[in-house]
């Protein structure tokens, strides 16, 4: 850290990271808390909303040639019932994943440290056979509908990005909510915003926690994008496995014909896998579901690593500026002592040309001094964001690790329960099997 050079802007008690670490500060667990308290005032609780359905729509697009695309259609309505007690009519209107897109870059802006809820796939990844890649496909818009109403509910439940009004404008104005944001100025941010990816290369003394953070994320992507791959091709196989027993029910019904006692029981039996068989469809499609909850934090990881770039970014200021301001100092130094302690281009002009009058050195010293003060402010300035900036994000951080923590169990269980509900339907497929076998 560069706490002597007034370069490092966090403190050196609390600990990264959202893994297996917690922050040990007693501010941290008071951020914690008061994140709680503010989950109990978000949009949520004032506006119900949801993407009721996906239409698919022909047009023409910037260039002028037909496209064929997919909107949603959003429906929000008062949380209260009407004084008479009825349910609110809902507001309604229509959006593109286009627009989701602009709307997360413009809060990715305009809140660089907090985590922003990711959207859901835009084309099919970790795919198997039976499922498509296209991204018009019914069942894969379906689910694209699903992710984009959970996208909309996270921002929505955040104690911070639910007051924000451009995404208050983007759920109840269709035609002006566009020129709303484009006037907020945010995409002349975005560019400053790539400044960020070789930022990291050049920070000299990075905050270890946000380094320990990053890891962490780019260690979790990897597991689950492992386990996603896995579970696609074990959805691969038990597909396979699951029709092939239809085989059975066809073997078995034409046995049946040739049997006088036997028959009717080979004929059930053969029902009982032709049913065994068909079921697999509802299996896998049911875990598209617990696949797409993985998907979720897989993309989250990158919102993670995008908080880590912006202090890199941040830090990489800061320290720029310190060493600027050293620069300076040391030029006034040099001015007023007349000494050159290092080998440089005004003390081989000093040699050459001779050295530069009194009134010249006064000069120069009075517009180091103006550039000093300035560096100095500049300075305070960097130190404060940078401060402001970490308290900020260790803040969502401590959300979202116990967002995250909660989500994965939950999903993970109830992945285990389907998996020991399947195993408990092939054993009754196969229990049934043999009191008709029995019967025979």
């Amino acid at each position: 850290m560069m706490a002597d050079s007034g370069t490092d802007c966090g403190s050196t008690e609390e600990v990264a990271v959202i893994g297996n670490t917690d922050i040990s500060s007693t501010e941290a667990e008071n951020n914690l808390r008061n994140t709680m308290v503010e989950k109990g005032a978000s949009l949520l609780k004032k506006l119900e909303m949801n993407v009721s359905e996906a239409e698919k729509r022909t047009g023409k697009n910037s260039v002028n040639m037909q496209e064929t695309y997919t909107v949603y259609l959003i429906e929000t309505r008062p949380a209260d019932s009407g004084s008479d007690g009825s349910t609110p009519v809902p507001d309604m209107l229509w959006r593109r994943y286009s627009e989701f897109e602009l709307l997360r870059t413009y809060l990715l802006v305009t809140y660089p440290f907090v985590i922003i809820p990711p959207l859901p796939e835009k084309r099919a990844e970790f795919v198997w056979h039976k499922l498509s890649a296209d991204n018009l496909d019914p069942d894969f818009v379906e689910r694209r509908r699903v992710g984009l109403e959970n996208f909309l509910l996270r921002v929505a439940s955040h104690p911070l990005l639910s007051n924000d009004k451009i995404f208050f404008l983007f759920l109840t104005d269709e035609k002006g909510w566009r020129d709303a944001v484009l006037e907020t100025g945010f995409q002349d941010k975005v560019d400053s915003r790539l400044k960020s990816l070789s930022a990291s290369f050049r920070v000299k003394n990075p905050d270890k926690r946000f380094t320990a953070l990053k890891q962490y994320s780019d260690e979790l992507n990897a597991a689950i994008s492992q386990l996603l791959r896995i579970r696609a091709r074990v959805a691969d196989r038990l597909y396979g496995v699951y029709k092939v027993h239809g085989n059975y029910g066809r073997v078995f019904s034409e046995w049946s014909a040739i049997e006088k006692e036997m028959g009717d029981g080979l004929q059930s039996a053969g029902h009982h896998m032709d049913t065994y068989a068909a079921s697999i469809d509802d299996i896998l499609e049911e875990e598209e579901h617990y696949a797409d909850q993985l998907k979720e934090y897989l993309f989250y990881t990158e919102a993670v690593r995008s908080v880590c770039r912006k202090h890199e970014l941040i830090q990489y200021e800061l320290e720029s500026a310190a060493l600027d301001l050293t620069y300076k100092k040391q030029q006034r130094e040099e001015l007023a002592t007349g000494t050159v302690r290092v080998f440089s281009l005004k003390g081989m002009t000093s040699k050459l040309f001779g050295q530069e009058s009194q009134e010249q050195r006064e000069q120069k010293l009075t517009l180091l001094e103006q550039d000093i003060k300035e560096g100095e402010e500049l300075l305070k300035e960097k130190n404060q964001e940078c401060h402001e900036f970490v308290q900020s994000a260790w803040k969502d951080i401590e959300r979202f690790k116990e967002q995250k923590d909660r989500d994965l169990r939950e999903a993970l269980i109830s992945y285990a329960i389907m998996q020991i509900s399947m195993c408990k339907k092939g054993i009754q497929v196969w229990s049934n099997a043999k009191e008709c076998f029995s019967k025979m």
